[in-house]
Order: C-alpha cells, then sequence, then structure tokens
C-alpha cells in the first residue's frame, strides 16, 4: 500500500540541503590550504602524561640502608613537573648502558602516588644481589644529580577491589618489601582502602629494611596496616621465628572473612611460599604473585634437558633494518645475550609477563620454564617468544622488534 506522506516548505528545503552535502563538502576540500594542520588535543596531552614513552628522573636523595645492604634513590623529573602517576605496587624499567651492555632492570617503586602528586618524586630502592650485574653497579655508582632513563608505571601487582578481598596478607622477603611499603603509605594517605597485613621475612632484626617507616606506617594507619616480622636465622622476643609458613599466615589472616594474598621476594621464597599457600586452599583469584624474575639456574628445572655448558650462536634480525650474530650460553636468557652484545632490544619485566619484548623464533629449538611461560596460547603455536624467558637448546635465528624507548 502506497504511504502519501506531505513535506512541508521547511522539509523540502532541508532535504535540497542535505542532496547538496556531500558536493558541498567536496568544494570545501578543495578549496582549503594543503597545510599540516597544528593543534594539540587535551586528551592526547592528558595521555602522555599518565602513559609517557619513557622518563628523565634525576636522582634528587640517595638514602642509605647499610645494614640491609641496600640504598633507595628518590628521582625528580628531569626539567620539572611530576613523574608519571601510579598505583601502589607498581613498577618503573631502568634502562641503562653499563660496559658496552643496554640493559633495562625492573624495580618496585616504594613511594607513594600523592608523593608523585604533591612532591614530584618517585622513589626506588635497590638491594645488593651477589654475583648481579645491574644492582650492585647501582649501589656503587648512581649518586644525587644523575640522570636516569625509565619507563611509565608497568604491572598489575596492586590492590583491585573487583578482584581481591578486602583483607590483604602480604608476603615479604628482602627487598620484596617495596611495593608493600608503598601500599601501607598509599593506604595512610588515603590513596588506597584496603586492610594489609605484612608478614616480613628477614634474617636477623639487624637486617630488616624499611623497619622504623613501617613501624611508623602502622601507627598512623588506624588498624588497617599490621606488620609482623618473621626472623630466620634467631629468635628474638616480638617476632616470629622460622620462615612464613601456611600456620603463620593462618595465624595473622581473619579468621570469618576472605583474605587475598599478595607474594613478593626472592625467587627461593616464592618456591617455599607456593607450597605453603597451597595448603589454604584459595581460590586461584585471591593469590597475586608479583613479578617473579627468571630462574638463575635453568638446570634445576625438573623440564630443562638442555646443556649447560654449551654455547650457540644466535642470529638477531632486528626490525627489519639489521641482522648480526652473537654467541649466547645456554644457560642464560636469549635477551641476556642480547643485552651483552649492545643490542637494545626492548624488555621491561624481565619476567616473561609483559611480553614487552616479544620477538618471532624463526628457526632453533629453545626452552622456556613453565614459571615464566606468560605467552598467549597462539604465541605457543605460532613460535612467537618472549627472550627474557627463553633459553636456547641450539643455534636460533630470532626476530626482534625496534627499540620503544629512548
Amino acid at each position: 500500500m502506497a504511504l502519501n506522506v506531505k513535506v512541508g516548505f521547511i522539509g523540502l528545503l532541508d532535504m535540497l540541503k542535505f542532496k547538496k552535502m556531500g558536493q558541498n563538502r567536496e568544494d570545501w576540500v578543495q578549496k582549503a590550504p594543503a597545510n599540516d594542520i597544528k593543534t594539540t588535543f587535551p586528551i592526547n596531552v592528558n595521555a602522555k602524561k599518565l602513559h609517557p614513552d619513557y622518563q628523565e628522573l634525576v636522582v634528587d636523595k640517595v638514602v642509605d640502608y647499610d645494614k640491609a645492604g641496600a640504598k633507595m634513590f628518590v628521582f625528580k623529573r628531569q626539567g620539572g613537573g611530576n613523574p608519571a602517576y601510579f598505583r601502589a605496587g607498581q613498577y618503573l624499567s631502568l634502562k641503562l648502558e653499563i660496559d658496552g651492555s643496554a640493559v633495562t632492570r625492573p624495580y618496585s617503586i616504594c613511594s607513594t602516588p600523592k608523593e608523585a602528586i604533591n612532591d614530584g618524586k618517585v622513589a626506588l630502592t635497590i638491594k645488593t644481589n651477589p654475583g648481579g650485574f645491574v644492582a650492585d653497579h647501582l649501589l656503587e655508582n648512581l649518586k644525587k644529580g644523575d640522570r636516569v632513563i625509565t619507563s611509565d608505571p608497568q604491572g598489575q601487582f596492586y590492590y583491585e577491589d573487583l578482584r581481591d578481598a578486602k583483607n590483604v596478607i602480604a608476603l615479604a622477603g628482602g627487598s620484596g618489601i617495596t611495593p608493600f611499603l608503598s601500599m601501607a603509605g598509599a593506604i595512610v594517605e588515603g590513596t588506597e582502602d584496603f586492610n594489609l597485613t605484612i608478614l616480613f621475612g628477614s634474617r636477623t632484626e639487624e637486617v630488616i629494611l624499611f623497619k622504623d617507616e613501617l613501624e611508623k606506617l602502622e601507627q598512623a594507619s588506624n588498624g588497617k596496616v599490621k606488620v609482623v616480622h618473621i626472623l630466620s636465622d634467631e629468635e628474638k622476643d616480638g617476632y616470629e621465628h622460622g620462615f612464613i609458613s601456611a600456620d603463620i599466615i593462618k595465624k595473622y589472616a581473619p579468621a570469618d572473612e576472605d583474605y587475598s594474598i599478595f607474594v613478593c621476594g626472592p625467587e627461593a621464597m616464592y618456591k617455599f611460599a607456593e607450597k605453603e599457600v597451597a595448603k589454604l586452599k584459595l581460590p586461584k583469584r585471591l593469590v597475586r604473585n608479583e613479578l617473579l624474575g627468571v630462574t638463575k639456574d635453568v638446570t634445576k628445572d625438573p623440564d630443562y634437558k638442555g646443556k649447560a655448558d654449551k654455547t650457540y650462536t644466535i642470529t638477531v634480525k632486528q626490525a627489519g633494518q639489521k641482522e648480526v650474530q652473537i654467541p649466547a650460553a645456554a644457560n642464560e636468557t636469549l635477551l641476556v645475550a642480547f643485552e651483552r652484545a649492545g643490542i637494545k632490544a626492548p624488555s621491561r619485566c624481565r619476567s616473561g609477563e609483559c611480553g614487552w619484548c616479544r620477538s618471532q623464533l624463526t628457526d632453533g629449538k629453545v626452552f622456556i620454564p613453565k614459571a615464566t611461560d606468560g605467552r598467549r596460547e597462539s604465541d605457543k603455536r605460532w613460535n612467537t617468544i618472549h627472550p627474557c624467558a627463553t633459553f636456547p637448546l641450539s643455534d636460533c635465528t630470532v626476530e626482534v622488534p625496534g627499540e620503544y624507548w629512548k
């Protein structure tokens, strides 16, 4: 059935205007000058502040915790302004050039978000690492006034109320206390809102890192932060003795409420804590581990079938611009081999998680420990690897992305 539609005079003019719109637009385009449009969009400016490609920071202060074998480096933004905003628990990846090697290292932020906003400062604490290449270099050489390049804040090791329980039991060891120091400070300043119980393992009372700072935060938290020290090498009044076991966790965890467990510490602690936490039979979503880092001795992995004394030749093709051949020991990651050769390959977490170093293995065999295999299933299928967590088992060819940040 036909429809009778009446179009008034105004409606007719609108229809004619619409009909000419395409031609008018083309006429406007042709008449406009072919000059670049120079403008700044506020949303892009804000995005760059929150997620800069890199940050240029200057050491403003160095605090020496000599008994704990650590130093805290307080940084300010080169040229003024505030460091990029972060969540308590995140880390910065430092980019360094040491003796011809281009290396990166992630360090958890130990200061609070408000300190970045109000004081323009962000702090990292670095602890001595026997046999370590970067940590000891920084402890010996980094001083006030020195400039460093870092990433923007990275990582997902922070409190999220949609996922985590209101009560968090933090298991910390050594410098693994740093993200929890930031969380405790954020709770006191009001940036975060949850209950935090820190079970902090140290060898002796004398070497406890941030002991005074943690005590002050506990006192200022109105009961929202509690710190329990566990000493492995001595027994003293006021301290738990031994290691952070399931029994100690149950002793300080809430009896009738859900709780999450956050773990951060050295490799040996992770292996011990994994077994103890499993005894608690918590839902998987309530157990969070900070970046584990790649094992220091891959030969102890039960799945490893390589020959640790072998050295292989790795052909590295980077961003379609250059191709080099470098040696790589079987007991070191491909990323370490890249860095030793001066190749500026991208990396951030160095734990197989973030994917920043994601590369293509086009030839050869490799070993990737299950504990640090953070690849997607499609990556596993198509031989995409994370060099930071990949050990060579033969000569290999790897296509590596270009350098993402200055």
